[in-house]
């Protein structure tokens, strides 16, 4: 690359009517040449697309949130017609506000109407739900006459004494306990499956059902019950209800963002034309999304900010450049063209590389991610062309105010004049010294030493009961906290299931395994409980026995197996007596808890497996979340990896130096590694809402690296010294690249404030990035360029074309 460099004086300034308009590259002569149809253009894809992103769909899906290719989720799809109960549900917990129990004739009246209006709910699997007054809640015991059973609801209820006490028998023969019905016989649970598309193909909309249980929940606790709520739906709706006040913070941010522009320029009519080129990138990415089949999702809402923190980045840089120019007496369509021709190639080179940021996520077998990659790769490739096209063509007809641009060149009079520099300057450029850059690099390694450490220290999956998307004070963190304390176990179950032969479920050699591995499971810690056939084979045999503990055994009786399975629950095995579940009910589902269940299953497995049976995970809730926790993993240092390579691979063809690229990459480098310590510090573990962010702030980071990194490359192989060539870049685009850090890292630190914990985290953890890197860009930067970059072996500083010297009017073009 040849020098993209300012030229930072000039004797007599060209008028536009000397500006050879042939000049330049090919694009530059295309597109200024051709400035009203650019502008018309853009105007009309504005609009267009404008009205298009007025038809984006805020909304999510169960489907795209789990890894659909790994081998768990395949067992879990495959076997999904035969599996009761373990996919995408909500559970509804009615608790008696009233009465110290259940038991009580106007509770269970309120019960069986709630139950009612659920089961008509749009987009229930209703074959599947279950609550005290569905016809598949059951009761099974053992009387004078045999086993005997029948609905937990006695035949003929009517709300009298003797019907509330034959309930009382059922439920307690039902085995329900803990289940549907609470510990403490306050409260009963309505599960309720959900199907993911309706009979005509169409989605599930998660926003319109968390409406109708909210208005559920209205409705009915004015009637001395309370509910509580829980369920991916329900966190996918307060996600989505979170989404107004997530506008608010992104107006918030828009706000401070011009604020702080204008306090730099004190220029309208430029500081306006940034943030309107930043917004319009907003609204094509917006407009495309509907146009191509998609919707946004509640995990990719921070992908707009994004793009709109890019493009202010980018257009910061460009309209600084273009008021300098104007500053020195240059026409507004030549200084312009000038920047243009300056900050192109590290512009486009730096959009690159963060639409590889954001690509290499289509990687990962996660849906949404991919989602989320795509939606963010499209803002970026529009950047392109607001921020780097049309917003300089718009600059070219409005110009900036004279006294913005006069003001934008005071540092650089100064120091022509040989007046002191501004300390903040003087300061940085310290750090080309080879003490202060030993200095830097010293405290970098310490940094990364220590930040490693602490990186090491970093999970995957959830670290929190509950949702931590939420905070832990939300509705529904509470309603999940009441449901584990009243019910002994946690709605997270994780379901290993064992296929045998058509109709050998209930053998005894089949049987007698599945009873090893649940009393394995039942010791490890965060298992609260287990439910298999097993299980109801010895409590019959034991019931079978007058209650007798000394005949809860499992004997190799297989007459008896067969009877007892008979007329066993088909949540336990299937029709075809093929496929035999194990329901293990967690404390939680944080990874240490699901990583100690996995690893169990898999070791017993591996030694258990044969033609007679086979045991696959998994299935439930907290299976699929284990599958997703796997696929993260692996996908993690992998991710880094490709971007890394990527980002190396474009700063070399940009530079055509490998020490430039060690330049600009090593602080990157830094910033991942303390970023990954802070997530360890705010208590954050990698997971669907959390693994682009590191990723992303690769390659946003490295933006302010190539602007820097660009001007200071030009005047080394113009011949000048490494402060001199520093000195000049923080002159030309490092206040923009300061000004740009501090900006955007207030304007997401205000997320902090948001109800979503997720957004309030991933604030932090961009605010930190966005500052890093402008440090990184600051103060590594030139420390590390002292060891390894030299100033070209010809050339002066009053080379021609370069800053210093020289006529502005043709300065040096990209080759």
């Amino acid at each position: 690359m040849s020098a993209i460099a300012p030229s930072l004086s000039q004797a007599s300034p060209p008028a536009q009517a000397d500006f050879d308009a042939r000049s330049g590259s090919a694009i530059e002569r295309l597109l200024f040449n051709n400035r009203l149809w650019v502008v018309l253009l853009c105007a009309l894809a504005t609009v267009v697309l404008g009205w298009q992103a007025t038809r984006l769909q805020l909304n999510a899906s169960f489907e795209k949130t789990i890894p659909a290719s790994h081998p768990y989720v395949q067992n879990y799809l495959q076997h999904q017609g035969e599996l009761s109960g373990l996919g995408n549900a909500v559970r509804i917990v009615v608790a008696n506000e009233r009465g110290s129990s259940l038991y009580d004739p106007a509770y269970l009246e309120t019960l069986r109407q709630i139950s009612d209006e659920v089961f008509l709910i749009p987009g229930v699997a209703r074959t599947q739900m279950k609550s005290l007054w569905t016809p598949s809640t059951r009761w099974v015991g053992v009387t004078e006459d045999g086993l005997e059973g029948g609905p937990v609801i006695p035949d003929g209820y009517d709300g009298s004494p003797a019907s509330l006490q034959q309930l009382a028998a059922n439920i307690a023969r039902s085995g329900e306990q803990g289940q549907v019905v609470a510990l403490d016989g306050r409260s009963t649970a309505l599960y309720v499956p959900l199907l993911e598309r309706d009979p005509d193909g169409r989605r599930l909309d998660y926003t319109a059902l968390s409406e109708r249980l909210e208005a559920l929940r209205t409705k009915y606790e004015g009637r001395g019950v309370t509910l509580h709520i829980t369920g991916f739906a329900k966190i996918v709706g307060d996600l989505i209800a979170g989404v107004r006040m997530v506008l608010v913070f992104f107006a918030l941010a828009v706000l401070i963002a011009a604020g702080m522009v204008y306090g730099f320029t004190r220029c309208v009519r430029s500081t306006a034309l940034v943030v309107l080129a930043s917004l319009v990138a907003v609204v094509w990415q917006l407009g495309l999304l509907p146009t191509l089949g998609y919707a946004l999702d509640p995990y990719s809402i921070l992908v707009p900010f994004l793009v709109f923190a890019i493009g202010m980045s980018h257009g910061a840089q460009k309209m600084n450049g273009i008021m300098q120019d104007i500053g020195r007496g240059i026409p507004p369509l030549v200084a312009a063209r000038f920047t243009f021709r300056r900050l192109f190639l590290a512009g486009l080179t730096a959009l690159l590389a963060d639409a590889v940021g954001f690509a290499v996520l289509l990687v990962i077998d996660i849906q949404v991610i991919r989602e989320l990659a795509i939606a963010a790769s499209l803002g970026v490739a529009m950047l392109i062309f607001t921020n780097l096209i049309l917003l300089p063509i718009l600059l070219s007809y409005t110009g900036v105010s004279q006294a913005a641009a006069e003001r934008s060149l005071r540092s650089e009079l100064a120091d022509a004049a040989g007046a002191a520099r501004h300390p903040a300057w003087a300061l940085l450029d310290r750090f080309t010294q080879r003490r202060w850059a030993l200095a830097a690099l010293a405290v970098a390694a310490a940094l990364a030493a220590v930040g490693y450490q602490w990186s090491t220290r970093l999970q995957i999956g959830d670290l929190d009961p509950g949702a931590p998307e939420l905070r832990a004070d939300s509705r529904y963190n509470r309603d999940v906290a009441y449901v584990n304390a009243a019910y002994g176990a946690s709605s997270d179950v994780l379901a290993v299931m064992v296929k045998t032969p058509e109709g050998q479920c209930a053998n005894y050699a089949v049987l007698n395994r599945v009873d090893a591995l649940e009393w394995q499971l039942r010791q490890i810690e965060g298992v609260e409980a287990t439910n298999t056939l097993s299980l109801l084979n010895r409590r019959v045999l034991s019931g079978l026995n007058e209650g007798s503990p000394k005949w809860y055994e499992f004997l190799p009786n297989q007459d008896m197996l067969n009877t007892v399975t008979a007329g066993a629950p088909r949540g336990l095995y299937n029709d075809a007596c093929s496929l035999l579940t194990v329901y293990v009910y967690l404390r939680d589902h944080k990874a240490d808890t699901l990583n100690r269940v996995v690893a169990q299953v898999e070791a017993f497995a591996r030694d258990n497996n044969g033609p007679q049976g086979e045991f696959l995970l998994a299935a439930g809730s907290a299976g699929i979340e284990a599958a997703t926790n796997i696929v993260v993993k692996s996908a993690w240092h992998d991710m880094l990896l490709m971007v890394y390579a990527a980002v190396v691979l474009l700063c070399f063809i940009t530079f055509r130096s490998w020490r430039a690229v060690l330049v600009a990459v090593l602080p990157l480098m830094l910033t991942s590694v303390l970023a990954e310590a802070l997530m360890v510090g705010l208590g954050m573990g990698v997971k669907v809402a959390t693994l682009p962010v590191i990723a992303l702030g690769v390659g946003i980071g490295v933006d302010y690296a190539l602007y820097i990194l660009s001007i200071t490359l030009a005047r080394l192989r113009a011949g000048a010294t490494l402060s001199q060539a520093y000195y000049q870049a923080l002159l030309f685009t490092g206040k923009v690249v300061m000004l740009t850090g501090v900006t955007l890292a207030i304007g997401v630190v205000t997320w902090v404030f948001s109800p979503i914990k997720f957004q309030a985290d991933m604030g932090l953890l961009l605010a930190f990035m966005f500052l890093w890197n402008m440090l990184g860009a600051l103060v590594l930067l030139p420390a590390l360029a002292h060891f390894l970059l030299r100033p070209a072996a010809s050339g002066t500083p009053g080379t021609p074309g370069t800053p210093g010297t020289g006529p502005a009017a043709n300065p040096p073009q990209t080759a």
